[in-house]
């Protein structure tokens, strides 16, 4: 069976954009459908492939796989050679603990900055709490940098899951215009810069414009 990737609006779906960027990262054979989210026939539509009528969910032959988290760790040990975690003990852990921080927390960052790939507009002012999320991003990626970067343009030198995870933050600050220390910058510009990234940021702004 194929797997089938179940996303919602590319403009505005954070979730789902994780998700499919693993699933690039894995390589795996996978069709999307996308459902616009926000209609009147969203809920049902998403029932009929979800169980929390939420989007992302993956459709595999074991079953539904949903959220972001989970549907990762299906495709990093179905695809253990895609290597979606660093290899490193050490780096993988971290590399977990980023993505748990991303899945978690940031909410504030998420409330008052919310995705829209086809946003090019500083906020008047960025709310403190929002402001401090945006620092502790960007101390998470210049340790990430520092410590096991060196190998390539990405956290952990290659692209693993914790730049999917954290490629939509990438996409607000640049959607926001937000000022940024010299590695943040550099790094929001390796996403942007990211074919898979490519791909969906291209389909979203087409999506905008239908």
């Amino acid at each position: 069976m194929a797997l089938q990737l179940v996303v919602g609006d590319k403009n505005y779906s954070s979730w789902s954009l994780r998700a499919a960027l693993a699933v690039e990262l894995s390589g795996a054979v996978c069709e999307e459908l996308r459902v616009r989210l926000y209609q009147p026939d969203s809920r049902a539509r998403l029932l009929n492939h979800s169980p929390t009528g939420k989007v992302p969910v993956l459709v595999t032959e074991h079953g539904p796989v949903w959220d972001s988290l989970a549907i990762a760790e299906y495709l990093a040990e179905r695809f253990p050679e895609a290597q979606l975690w660093p290899q490193d003990v050490a780096a993988r852990a971290l590399a977990r603990s980023l993505c748990a921080e991303m899945h978690s927390g940031f909410g504030a960052l998420r409330s008052h900055l919310p995705m829209d790939l086809a946003r090019d507009q500083a906020l008047a002012e960025v709310p403190t709490d929002a402001m401090a999320d945006i620092e502790r991003v960007c101390s998470l990626w210049a340790d990430c940098r520092a410590r096991f970067g060196a190998e390539g343009e990405f956290l952990f030198g290659r692209a693993t899951l914790v730049d999917a995870f954290y490629a939509p933050v990438a996409a607000r600050l640049r959607s926001y215009r937000v000022a940024l220390p010299l590695v943040a910058a550099a790094y929001v510009e390796t996403i942007y810069q990211w074919p898979a990234f490519v791909r969906w940021h291209e389909a979203a702004l087409q999506e905008v414009k239908r």
